[in-house]
């Protein structure tokens, strides 16, 4: 089908023979095409990407609410003003 997107070629590895394998098992409907499993494993795969970066920023937000407050009043006020003074323009 012609297309102005790029297309990729893959080698049947052992790996990825057995990563179809596994993706037919848990997508019967779709075990007849291995174009159709390497899209699922390609969406599972990117779902759990996300999740995983979800999760990460999740943690930094539920960090940066723990130490929230923690450093208040370590410099008194105007202390960046007169830092900043010093600095050549």
């Amino acid at each position: 089908m012609p297309t102005t997107r790029p297309r990729y070629t893959l080698t049947e590895t052992d790996e990825l023979k057995a990563a179809l394998e596994r993706a037919a098992r848990r997508w019967p409907d779709d075990a007849g095409s291995r174009t159709r499993l390497l899209l699922r494993l390609i969406e599972a795969g990117d779902a759990k990407l996300e999740d995983e970066q979800e999760g990460r920023r999740r943690r930094r937000i539920e960090a940066a609410k723990r130490i929230k407050g923690q450093f208040d009043g370590l410099y008194p006020p105007g202390y960046l003003e007169e830092l900043r003074r010093d600095w050549p323009e």
